[in-house]
Order: structure tokens, then sequence, then C-alpha cells
């Protein structure tokens, strides 16, 4: 290794751990449910984004088998070649009907769908208007395209009329789209769509929602465009196929011209080869069932309440979640690593959450309750902060 390079790591490796912004990697021994093995310890995982449990389900799993021995373990090619299967073209009908739009188009995750869709329609003679806290995949996605980035403060209908106004009437941009989150993964609000929309009517901005906390989660399962019944309103749709779908990848939903338009211009569609069969067989059955049920969804909600009361009772700062998704806002970065250990080691696994995935200052364990936990889980996992978090001083 050249040596300005290993000083590069060294310093900054040290200082990240002094700040308690180090983050360590657990791999789990085993399959993600909610119990995992990690170290050699059976831990309640509040940690996981597999929000209905799909990933570990029976059903799937052998429908997963069974198209990797009709089809291989991989689709061999860029779709554009000869990686295009069936398969594909059945998940993208179906992904279509779940959100509730003409076309889909499917990628190999739902970072690359962002990658993708923005650069695609947006350049350097455009404007984003882009929520504070959009996840580093949107911000990612906005700097590629090298459209004039306009950040609106966090879910401020004020700040984002005012700026969506300069912006179009500035005579600078020959486009402006506005980008949020459905629902915002470190604090589990949701996204104002409605009045978004409102805006975007009013000023002709092209409207990109990203739900990869949304799907499978609100909306009864559909979405939070969906629950807001703002299907027709909406330009762009994305989602993953990684959180409540439980297998893996990334889709846009929206008009047929909008899916045929990234199929031709969107790189990460036309330079990756495609989803593995296997997958794409389990995702297409796990997007029919939560089109055909609420089941998962409703025992997802049921726990998400009982958790976020119970550790509200106890004292803990959960923020303003309106979804499943609960924080345990604690700020300090140093303590939250400590938190979080002691969890661990009273057998909860729940990471700490520090900067840059949040401001500093604003440290957190964001607990994530599934429609796969048992009320004795989730209160064996109550015990368990209530105990840490009086050692630490956290709660009184």
């Amino acid at each position: 290794m050249s040596n300005v390079l290993n000083n590069f790591l060294t310093e900054n490796l040290n200082d990240l751990k002094s700040q308690g912004l180090y983050n360590e990697i657990d791999p789990v021994e085993g399959a993600n449910g909610a119990k995992i093995q990690v170290r050699g310890s059976e831990l309640i995982n509040l940690s996981s984004n597999n929000y209905l449990g799909l990933a570990t389900n029976p059903e799937l799993k052998q429908i997963a088998k069974d198209a990797v021995d009709k089809y291989g373990v991989g689709a061999g090619a860029v779709r554009t070649i000869n990686g295009t299967l069936d398969l594909h073209v059945k998940l993208e009908q179906k992904l279509a009907e779940f959100k509730g739009t003409e076309a889909a188009i499917s990628y190999q995750s739902g970072f690359n769908c962002n990658m993708a869709a923005i650069s695609a329609v947006m350049d350097k003679n455009d404007a984003i208007l882009s929520d504070q806290l959009n996840h580093a995949s949107i911000i990612d996605g906005c700097r590629l395209s090298k459209a004039k980035i306009i950040p609106f403060n966090h879910s401020d209908m004020e700040d984002l009329r005012a700026k969506a106004k300069q912006a179009t009437e500035s005579g600078l941009y020959n486009k402006v789209m506005v980008i949020t989150d459905g629902v915002f993964s470190m604090d589990g609000d949701i996204a104002k769509l409605p009045e978004i929309v409102e805006i975007a009517k009013e000023f002709d901005l092209i409207t990109y929602v990203d739900d990869a906390h949304g799907s499978g989660v609100t909306g009864k399962g559909k979405g939070t465009v969906k629950h807001f019944g703002l299907e027709k309103e909406i330009d762009f749709q994305i989602g993953t196929l990684s959180k409540a779908i439980g297998v893996v990848g990334g889709y846009v939903a929206g008009k047929k011209d909008l899916i045929d338009w990234l199929k031709v211009r969107s790189r990460p569609f036309l330079f990756s080869t495609a989803l593995p069969p296997g997958d794409v067989a389990a995702i297409t059955a796990a997007v029919q069932m939560i089109i055909d049920s609420t089941e998962l969804h409703d025992k997802l909600w049921e726990n998400g309440d009982y958790l976020k009361a119970g550790l509200s009772k106890l004292g803990f700062d959960i923020g303003a979640s309106e979804t499943p998704i609960t924080p345990c806002i604690i700020g300090d970065e140093k303590l939250t690593q400590q938190f979080s250990k002691r969890l661990f080691e009273e057998g909860v696994y729940a990471k700490s959450i520090v900067f840059p995935t949040v401001p500093k200052g604003t440290g957190r364990v964001r607990n994530m309750p599934t429609a796969s936990h048992t009320k004795e889980m989730l209160d064996d996992a109550l015990a368990i902060y209530e105990k840490v978090g009086k050692e630490l001083g956290v709660i009184n």
C-alpha cells in the first residue's frame, strides 16, 4: 500500500472511532428473521428491513428453488442483449399492477433505481427540488444528473413552494423536478404528498417519490402514493424489492412512455446483468401475496404500534414516527454506540445509527418490528430496553 493511502486511512479511521462514528459490521449466522444468530448468541432482531417477514417465507424459498432448477442461477446477460427472461416481463407486469401504473421496470437495487431514473431524465439544464432528509441514493442520483440541486427544508411546504416558484420563474431551467422519500427511514414520518402534488401542479413540476420504506408498509401494502390515492398524480414511483418484498432489487413504475425511455437511456439497465431468475420468481410471488392479502401488513402495524407504545411509556424519545419504524433518539454518538452494545449483550440486536446517516447530535437506535415478531419477543425486548436505558441514564 502506498504511504499516502496508508496515512489517509489510518488517520481517518482512527478519527471516526474516536468520535463514535465507526460502524462495526456483524455477520448474521443464519436467516435474517425475527430472531438471529450473531457471534454465537441468539438475539431478538430489531434491525431488519424485512418488514413482512417474507425473506424467510417457506413458499417463496421453494418458488426460488424451482426457478433456479428451470432457468439457472443467473440471467446470463444484460437485459438488452438476451438477459430478459419471460420471468422479468411477468415481474414488471405485476409491479405495474401493484403500483397502479401503466408499466414498470426492474433494476438490481433501489440505489440503482435512483442513479438510473434521475440521470436519464434530468440534466445540467434542469433543477431538482430535494427534501433535505432524502436518502443518499437520491442525493447521488441528483449529483450524477448534473442538474442544479435545490434542497428544501424537511417536509416544509412553504419552503418548497417558495423554491419552486423561484426556480420555475427564473427562466434558468428547462425542467424542474421535486423528489421526496415516501417514508423517511430514520424517523418513520410520511411525506406530505397531497401538498407536494398541489405545488407540483401549480408550477408544472415533475414528481418523483422513492417509496423504498413505504411499499408493503403503507397504503394497505400498496405504498405511500396509494395511501393518499395519488397514483395518477405521481410521475415516478420508486421502490425496492429488498425490504417488505424480502428479496433484492428495485423498480420504477409510471407511464409506459417513461418506462420505454428508461429502457433505452438508463445506464444501470443497459450495462448491468439482469436480476437472477430465482430472485425474480420469488419477488413476483411476494408482490402477489401483498396484493392478495393485508394479513402481514396488519400484523406489522399491530407489532409496530405495540413496541412504539411500550418504548414511549418507558420514557424513550421516539420522535414523530408515523409508521412501524421506531427510533430511540439518544443524541450523543458515543452513548448511542454504547447503548446498542449493551442491548446486544442483553439479547436485543438494534444497531446504532449515527452521522453521516443522520445529522450529528441525533444518534439513535432504529427499531424495526416485523410481522414475524411475537408479543413475547417484543415484551422481552422492552424489558431489556428498560434495563439498559436506566443503567445508562437514557431514561429515568
